[in-house]
């Protein structure tokens, strides 16, 4: 019973009571059954313990589940990597993770971290798969938002790694926003190495200790965790505890016991429903076929000039080193590929070098453009689509 001092100005909404019954049962059935439905499915997760599955447009596989709800969703908070071999679906596991954390009210503001050619491929899978409405980041976003921080006022974001690990104004927009979770895509590209006692990070691995650190849940996806280095993978797992795996590794004295931090399953291990393999068996046979003598005089003459190139580019510092030698693997891969796709390699380098010398003899070539044009090579080529990828073959044979 609560009291309140009545004044004149509340005369007009003061009508007289009326006596009723304490439940009428008049009121809007369809509104009262909305609203009930609302509720139960607000509450659904306290009583399936897999209410992202069935609510998801997914079918799961075995192993998918047994990922998200025994690997991924015991763990509070989760610094993990998931490592199945490609093709596993390490995607649809991300995304039942997502959506769990969202419906138990554990996650609001999520960030996915993938390589350009494939942030929209995140963006329409999470939202065709399970209903999941992420932004990419782009300088149009950043424009368009009043505080000039997307960061702030997008909860669900698909960033590009390569354009947040190079621009520091950006990584600390991001950090300063916080995060319950983010997911590292391809996250073997975070890499650090040693150089005898010396460390050497990154600018993504960099990128990625920053992000970490701002955030309570960090998944890393890789199928390549491992690149046969331990001292590399320690750095890698470093992302996830750097207390627990700080310093050099040192055969014989460290030991790495990975089983509470990373999931690795490799194909032959995938099983349906029905226990059958979820991949064919795969048998791997080299074929030898010999070269007829033109092909044999080819093969020789193109590896002999890649091996001479390749000593003159190791002679050489700085970027143009990489991309020489990036250049001259271009070239053996074409090799490899047919005489058709070398002659016509050779054969645009040959009229290229002719005009180059044309244009050298008169003295209206610049230095710069052939500096700036050694100097594009990608740290990883793979981040192109196909036409930019030959675009760029062609600038560095040239």
């Amino acid at each position: 019973m609560k009291e309140r001092l009545l004044l004149a100005a509340d005369e007009s909404e003061i009508s007289g009571a009326t006596a009723e019954r304490p439940f009428s049962f008049d009121g809007d059935a369809a509104a009262f059954q909305l609203a009930c439905e609302a509720k139960r499915i607000d509450f659904a997760f306290l009583f399936d313990p897999m209410m992202a599955v069935h609510t998801s447009n997914v079918e799961p596989l075995p192993h998918q589940i047994t990922a998200v709800y025994e690997s991924m969703l015991p763990r509070q908070p989760l610094r993990f990597v998931l490592a199945d071999d490609p093709g596993a679906g390490k995607t649809i596991m991300a995304g039942l993770y997502i959506r769990e954390l969202i419906m138990r009210a554990d996650a609001r503001r999520i960030l996915i971290v993938a390589p350009g050619s494939l942030v929209e491929q995140w963006r329409d899978e999470l939202f065709e798969k399970f209903g999941l409405e992420f932004s990419i980041y782009s300088p149009l976003l950043e424009q368009a938002t009043p505080n000039s921080n997307p960061f702030e006022s997008h909860h669900q974001l698909v960033v590009r790694l390569d354009q947040l690990s190079r621009n520091e104004d950006l990584q600390d927009k991001i950090c300063a926003a916080g995060w319950d979770l983010a997911v590292f895509d391809e996250a073997h590209k975070l890499a650090a190495h040693y150089f005898g006692s010396k460390l050497e990070k990154t600018a993504r691995f960099r990128f990625a200790e920053k992000l970490g650190a701002v955030t309570r849940h960090l998944l890393l996806m890789t199928a390549t965790p491992h690149n046969g280095k331990e001292e590399d993978f320690q750095l890698f797992l470093s992302l996830l505890d750097s207390d627990r795996f700080y310093g050099k590794f040192r055969d014989g004295v460290h030991k790495v016991d990975v089983s509470d931090l990373m999931r690795r399953m490799v194909k032959e291990e995938l099983l349906r429903f029905d226990g059958t393999p979820l991949f064919p068996e795969r048998k791997a046979y080299t074929v030898n076929y010999p070269l007829s003598n033109l092909e044999a005089a080819l093969y020789e003459n193109v590896t002999r000039y890649v091996q001479t190139e390749m000593g003159k580019a190791d002679a050489l510092e700085g970027p143009r080193r990489g991309s020489v030698g990036f250049a001259l693997t271009t070239l053996q891969r074409r090799l490899a590929s047919s005489p058709e796709a070398i002659y016509q390699s050779l054969k645009r380098r040959k009229e290229r070098l002719e005009s180059r010398l044309r244009e050298e003899q008169l003295g209206i070539r610049g230095r710069q453009a052939i500096a700036e044009t050694l100097e594009s090579a990608p740290e990883d080529d793979d981040e192109l689509n196909d036409e930019e990828q030959e675009q760029l073959e062609e600038k560095l044979v040239d």
